[in-house]
């Protein structure tokens, strides 16, 4: 059959510039109500530290992770120069509405290309956003803080909207821009489209190329992302880059990548996620072009997850190369792409008509997913402290009150103020484990961070080294030891002069001389004590 003659859409008058501008700005608006949390979020200080650092390389040059070999160089050019003018919560906020409003365009260029209908494109973000927070099978978000893959989802959208009308030259230039963000969700999307056209264009008369300069061009701006993604393997031996591999897989990030660390849960709301779309899918699959192309996209994404579980059933057998393989990330595009299909085509029964009962099933998906995405964001509205500062998210006394964890915050904020005005910029601390975001308040160097993970092998290495020598298994890999012999060894090995400790963990007076707070400072959480002094090698 000839899709180009189901590709016609009702109402499909063209908008003006302003009217794009006005749903685009109501999309961000949407965004900014669920997301708009105070910086920073879950992976921003993460992001924009090491943007800072490769900007002004003498910046925290003593913090293993901000110094290390920088994986997403389109990102930190382009965003990352704002850190040396402002601060890194204005630099946060340019980024987020500057990706979201990347997001927005490319929602509502693809929503109105496949449904047609003005400001239907809210309704996708609503049920999208949802679909993705209680339906993701590996921890995926798109709609949050500013990191590399936030512009790279806004550029794989407008490629979307391209791909369900066959203008593929196109496509594979945005998708090329994508990957030149985050080279995995680009890359992805690129093997997903590359399943669409197999399968939508090949036997259509009118068949549009798959090898065409716009499908080169796309892979030479792609080598923004994969040239420093690559050079982080380069130089490490086959032991080392195994090595790090695995302490990548099936330790670090194993709850985004290895499959047997998935709880059972996570499978079976991806699982029912899947099968709501085959069925809502259904009644345009046939008829509807657009839809199908869109559909066989997600087919795509849907394909590259299944292999994803393929490769987890490997560690048992070749642990090396499986861990080598989960570091892709295989369940990223679905966790993103099969909730937008499910968005799509829900807000298209909305315009089945003569069809009362698909439209009274698009309300109550609509319906539902307001709720879901309005009572998120009234919970984390009245939460009071920044996502990565949460205790959720930072696992200790999980489910404070608001009132407890803004006491916390303020405490930590306060130490972190007490390190940035009372030390030198070169300084390097040892930081409690349950946190994340010393550099992003604090802007001194650590020892070791357990979020902040280097990307290359020989840095990975040291990471975990670093790791398992503050953090032993034998207290629990949650406070660092107070045993005199070695924290003279760190304070010789690091140069680091000062422990800051949470005395939730630790308690009160250690054995130690305790420079913060003073009496005449409040901080009931947070104390800094310094390290004791490295003794001669004769008396040692």
């Amino acid at each position: 059959m000839d899709e180009t003659v189901t590709d016609q859409l009702p109402n499909r008058n063209s908008l003006t510039r302003w009217q794009v501008v006005v749903e685009v700005f109501l999309l961000v608006t949407l965004f900014f109500i669920y997301a708009g949390d105070m910086p920073p979020m879950v992976n921003e200080a993460h992001y924009l530290v090491k943007a800072k650092n490769f900007w002004q390389p003498d910046w925290c040059a003593n913090d293993l992770f901000a110094a290390s070999s920088k994986a997403h160089t389109t990102f930190y050019v382009l965003f990352g120069w704002l850190t040396q003018f402002t601060s890194f919560e204005v630099t946060a906020w340019v980024g987020r509405f500057t990706g979201w409003a990347m997001l927005a365009l490319g929602l509502q260029q693809l929503t109105w290309n496949m449904v047609g209908r003005r400001y239907a494109s809210l309704g996708v973000a609503a049920i999208w956003i949802a679909g993705i927070q209680y339906g993701n099978l590996a921890g995926e978000w798109v709609i949050g803080g500013i990191e590399a893959k936030v512009p790279a989802y806004g550029l794989i959208l407008l490629a979307l909207s391209n791909l369900i009308q066959r203008h593929w030259n196109r496509v594979w230039i945005y998708l090329g821009a994508a990957s030149a963000f985050h080279v995995l969700s680009g890359g992805w999307s690129v093997i997903a489209a590359a399943i669409a056209w197999w399968f939508t264009e090949r036997r259509q008369p009118d068949s549009k190329h798959f090898f065409t300069p716009s499908l080169f061009i796309g892979g030479a701006v792609a080598l923004l992302g994969l040239v420093p993604a690559v050079w982080l393997t380069l130089g490490a031996s086959s032991e080392d880059s195994a090595f790090a591999a695995r302490i990548y897989s099936y330790y670090r990030i194993k709850h985004h990548l290895l499959p047997a660390d998935f709880q059972l849960s996570w499978f079976i709301r991806h699982g029912v996620l899947i099968a709501w779309t085959a069925v809502v899918s259904v009644a345009f699959w046939k008829n509807d072009g657009l839809a199908r192309r869109m559909g066989w996209f997600t087919v795509g994404a849907v394909a590259i997850a299944a292999a994803g579980l393929i490769v987890g059933t490997l560690p048992a057998l070749m642990p090396d190369l499986a861990a080598k393989l989960l570091r892709y990330y295989w369940f990223r595009l679905a966790d993103a792409v099969v909730p937008l299909m499910f968005a799509l085509m829900s807000i298209k029964l909305l315009e089945s008509h003569g069809k009362p009962n698909q439209r009274i099933a698009g309300i109550a998906i609509l319906v539902a997913a307001i709720v879901l995405v309005g009572d998120t964001a009234y919970r984390r509205s009245t939460l009071g402290v920044p996502p990565s500062c949460s205790n959720d998210l930072l696992g200790l006394e999980i489910g404070a009150s608001p009132k407890q964890q803004q006491k916390v915050f303020r405490d930590w904020r306060s130490v972190c103020r007490w390190a940035r005005l009372s030390t030198p910029n070169d300084e390097v601390f040892l930081t409690p484990r349950h946190q994340q975001t010393f550099k992003w308040y604090a802007e001194r160097a650590e020892v070791v961070n357990w979020k902040d993970v280097p990307q290359d092998a020989s840095s990975l290495k040291e990471w975990n080294r670093r790791f398992q020598e503050i953090f032993p298994r034998r207290l629990g890999h949650i406070r660092v030891t107070i045993q005199y012999k070695d924290l003279r060894q760190y304070r010789k090995r690091y140069g680091v002069r000062y422990l800051i400790v949470d005395r939730r963990v630790v308690g009160e007076n250690l054995p130690m001389i305790k420079i913060y707070p003073t009496e005449y400072d409040a901080n009931d959480t947070y104390a800094v004590y310094e390290l004791p002094t490295v003794l001669p090698e004769a008396e040692e």
